[in-house]
């Protein structure tokens, strides 16, 4: 194997091994493979095309895609053209993804055919000016049709991701690095040490599955890399448990990246089709994005063994990581600081606190900097000299371990007494009839906030007067009184994101409207 083969980076492999497998696109009927040749050529194609309309290095384009090989290959042809690539939630209404087309000041837009009516409305109240669709949009060129050769594009430099944040605490912003520079030939030694912290090394016959919507920071991070670094990825359409488990078993799959919500659809299967499928191929399966139960982390690693790993981190930079060994001794931990990362627990005065002491939870990824774009007022409120946080609240441990306790806008204060629902929602939900719960404050006029529970109930369970009270007397044998929620509501689902994250704003809102001076 040549050097060129060895240091990873989808061009050089494509040169090297063109007829190597880079993806499978199992959302197409039977599973479709792309080699990474056939990888290049599409990349290449569309970058060739995207500078023919006029784009320059440091412009951007916004894609609302799902997750299939056309997106992989217009990720790559606006990386290796100098773009920011910004991958919208399409979740989001017209007029949400209209705002991030013109805040991002976006020059192309591509869109799939099931998104239409939501991309067409977009477009058309953001005026962008290049308008791509996988599938038939009307007024949309489709993307097949974007360049004319195959060649690579005559302006290479590497571009990057733009990531909005979720919109949990308001409108989405996004996150924008300045551009390198470098070479999109070479693999940046920050995506191999990214890997490595989890023990993920270039051409080691890795296989990363992919089940969650790439418009996702870190599921985006994890599939471009893993192309990058030789590993076959299988790109899951809609994430099923059973069939993830199926194609586990088939393409002898290695790792992963997911979220609690799966690991809990995953356990609820019966036993007998868990057993059905062969899951040793596993070695790391990687988690983060919402907080995870430990009950459910605990049958996790029960099942799938130690390779259960968790870490902690944001679109912004720096972060923590626990393998599973660590986990067991440190339950409930998201574990230490990264290699070349900074974690402090600060005070409300930017005083770093003692051992113990929960605080505001503060980050730094060696010389990363970055803006929300077109908001620097949020960019100054989130920092303490060069360190940011995304507003949780944790405490470190004596052995420097980081827990976390919540939000802090999520944290409720009753009577004075500061108390976080994570705790509370990691409870409840171990109780049998409890497919998913929230929990937040809702207005009291002598305690300022009380605590109330939000359930989703399992299948074919019916919310009644007697479910109220069997969870009520759950509760009472695992929390303190003073955590004890005061009511309890009902749900059908609760409004998360694919990747877990529970918009949580969506259900206490209506609790206080007109309400705001009690």
């Amino acid at each position: 194997m040549t050097t060129a083969t060895r240091t990873g980076g989808l061009w050089n492999i494509a040169a090297e091994e063109p007829d190597r497998i880079a993806l499978v696109d199992a959302g197409q009927s039977g599973g479709v493979s792309y080699t990474y040749g056939e990888l290049v050529s599409d990349a290449n194609k569309y970058g060739r095309g995207l500078q023919d309309m006029g784009l320059q290095p440091g412009d951007s384009v916004v894609m609302m895609l799902h997750n299939s090989a056309d997106l992989v290959a217009f990720y790559f042809a606006a990386f290796q053209t100098g773009l920011y690539i910004v991958a919208v939630n399409w979740h989001l209404t017209g007029p949400e993804v209209a705002y991030i087309l013109k805040d991002s000041e976006a020059k192309a837009f591509v869109a799939s055919e099931r998104f239409a009516d939501a991309a067409r409305q977009a477009a058309d109240e953001a005026g962008v000016p290049g308008r791509f669709s996988v599938g038939s949009i009307d007024g949309f060129t489709p993307l097949r049709d974007l360049g004319g050769s195959d060649e690579r594009p005559d302006i290479l430099t590497a571009g990057g991701p733009m990531l909005y944040t979720s919109g949990t605490t308001g409108k989405p912003k996004g996150v924008r690095r300045p551009l390198t520079g470098a070479d999109p030939d070479q693999v940046p030694l920050a995506s191999s040490g990214f890997f490595g912290i989890f023990g993920i090394k270039p051409f080691d016959d890795h296989v990363h599955i992919c089940g969650s919507p790439l418009y996702h920071t870190a599921v985006l991070n994890f599939v471009a890399i893993s192309i990058q670094l030789g590993h076959k990825v299988v790109l899951m359409d809609r994430w099923d448990p059973e069939e993830m488990l199926a194609l586990i078993d088939r393409h002898r799959v290695t790792h992963s990246h997911m979220v609690p919500t799966q690991f809990h659809r995953l356990l609820a299967l019966p036993e007998e089709v868990r057993a059905k499928y062969d899951v040793s191929s596993l070695r790391v399966m990687i988690h983060g994005a919402a907080p995870c139960p430990q009950e459910v982390k605990r049958r996790m690693l029960e099942w799938w063994g130690p390779v259960v790993t968790e870490y902690y981190a944001a679109t912004e930079g720096g972060g923590t990581v626990i393998s599973g060994e660590e986990w067991l001794r440190k339950p409930g931990s998201v574990g230490t600081a990264w290699p070349n990362s900074v974690v402090k627990v600060l005070g409300d005065d930017g005083s770093e606190l003692p051992v113990g002491t929960p605080g505001q939870v503060y980050m730094r990824m060696g010389g990363s900097s970055f803006e929300y774009h077109h908001d620097k007022k949020k960019t100054a409120e989130s920092r303490v000299g060069d360190l940011f946080t995304l507003g949780d609240i944790g405490y470190l441990d004596e052995d420097g371990y980081l827990f976390l306790c919540d939000r802090k806008s999520d944290m409720i204060i009753s009577g004075g007494v500061n108390i976080y629902p994570a705790e509370i929602e990691g409870e409840l939900i171990t109780h049998p009839k409890v497919a998913d719960v929230a929990v937040f404050g809702v207005p009291h006029a002598d305690w300022g906030e009380e605590i109330k529970a939000v359930v989703q109930p399992e299948v074919g369970v019916e919310p009644s007067e007697e479910l109220t009270e069997e969870i009520m007397v759950f509760a009472r044998e695992r929390l303190a009184k003073f955590k004890l929620p005061k009511s309890v509501d009902y749900t059908d689902e609760l409004p998360r994101d694919p990747n877990g994250k529970l918009y949580k704003r969506k259900l206490r809102d209506p609790y206080w409207q007109g309400r705001a001076n009690i």
